[in-house]
């Protein structure tokens, strides 16, 4: 009698499987969770647990996020948030390589204060920005895979930190400098070693896998796994979502046929100029030889004007 044991196992695997990866990629899903305030929980807990403080999406600004239809030059998603508080948060996912993306990040935060400051009004009215990038390329050189840079003011002899007046604090309501600039944070999610040690670490487990295990509990995951679950797509949602998928797979197979090319041709032209130096040394060898150009030509491969320059 065939045992069934072992089928039983995998069966189970199977079904834990199928469980933890039938939901949607973040990157398609942030447009749908931010059509309504249904959808704030499971963005308001990413981004609580990204910079470690409770926050509350109240409205969803006009970005390139809220677009329907997909952009067909490269697959990214553009969002803009602001929170009770009326600070203003860009959330960037990135799926391909963009050369100049630390200029774009600049650009994007420079874009929102411009927008959103009247003509006339004072400066204070800037609320803060905060830029947050979760990018899947190798984005700069570095161990981690979550960066922030705050803005700071160190005195070039004295090393110490420059702070805001008693004054100023009680105006703007900020301790620091730095709390008045933008924060940027990036996430380099290929980077993430899929160990999950702290809450954030069980979203960018889930950005990186598309899966949400059982026992994982950070705030905003029970709202993904309501929202995010494949299951929960209209019919035309789902085509919508497979043609993304689509696009993607046929973005990074070009990347990665670029990339591919571009190594190959390096390699071929790195041996050719090894080569080339390599009869350039022979032939001034053979020069100070005093053996004859026809017989260094042959025995080289250089021209005759070649090797007349040495």
């Amino acid at each position: 009698m065939k045992s069934t044991k072992g089928t039983k196992q995998t069966d189970k695997e199977t079904v834990k499987a199928d469980k933890e990866t039938n939901y949607i990629r973040f990157d398609w899903a942030i447009k749908r969770l931010l059509r309504d305030k249904a959808g704030y929980g499971a963005v308001n807990g990413l981004l609580s647990c990204l910079f470690e403080k409770q926050i509350r999406i109240t409205k969803v600004l006009e970005s390139e996020g809220n677009q329907e239809e997909e952009n067909s030059k490269f697959n990214r998603v553009d969002v803009l948030v602001e929170d009770e508080n009326g600070e203003k948060i860009i959330i960037e996912i990135q799926n391909n390589y963009q050369v100049d993306y630390y200029h774009r990040m600049l650009f994007g935060v420079s874009k929102v204060v411009c927008d959103y400051i009247k003509q006339g009004d004072n400066y204070d009215k800037i609320n803060k920005i905060y830029s947050v990038s979760i990018v899947y390329f190798e984005l700069g050189q570095g161990n981690d895979y979550i960066y922030f840079s705050d803005m700071e003011f160190r005195g070039k002899h004295t090393g110490d930190i420059l702070k805001l007046t008693s004054t100023q604090k009680e105006r703007y309501k900020r301790e620091k400098v730095g709390d008045i600039f933008p924060t940027y944070c990036l996430l380099r999610v290929e980077n993430f070693d899929k160990v999950a040690k702290e809450p954030i670490d069980q979203w960018i487990y889930f950005l990186k896998t598309t899966e949400i295990p059982d026992e994982f509990d950070a705030q905003g995951l029970d709202a993904a796994r309501e929202q995010l679950s494949i299951d929960q797509l209209t019919p035309e949602e789902r085509k919508a979502y497979y043609r993304h998928l689509d696009q993607t797979r046929y973005e990074e197979g070009v990347i990665e046929h670029n990339r591919l090319e571009a190594e190959r041709k390096g390699k071929i032209e790195g041996k050719a100029e090894g080569e080339k130096l390599k009869a350039i040394e022979i032939a001034k060898n053979l020069l100070k030889s005093n053996i004859p150009i026809n017989i260094i030509k042959t025995s080289t491969g250089l021209t005759k004007e070649e090797i007349e320059k040495l």
